[in-house]
């Protein structure tokens, strides 16, 4: 759950989304299940947890957001779903000062 993520990867994501001030997301814990657990993995073809969606698209993992998020690309694909990164409004403060 993104209140108290079970491993490492799943709270970098967490992290990364509130960073960007992403609130509004599903989450599911696959530890509990491993049917659900094995299912993703296949419906995806990616070998790992978690998985990210954005509009029901499927994004990447941890590595794959984590990158995304170092070249200014999760700001990009944000926008196009009606999201402000919380980034963007950081920046414009730190250029204020």
């Amino acid at each position: 759950s993104p209140a108290q993520p079970l491993c490492g990867f799943s709270n970098a994501v967490v992290q990364i989304l509130r960073l960007h001030g992403v609130e509004d997301y599903r989450a599911h814990d696959v530890l509990q299940d491993p049917d659900l657990r094995q299912g993703i993995k296949n419906y995806s073809n990616w070998p790992t947890i978690p998985q990210v969606y954005l509009n029901g698209e499927f994004v990447g993992g941890c590595d794959i957001l984590l990158q995304m998020h170092q070249n200014g690309d999760l700001v990009e694909e944000l926008k196009k779903l009606g999201i402000r990164s919380a980034l963007l409004d950081a920046e414009k403060d730190q250029e204020k000062k």
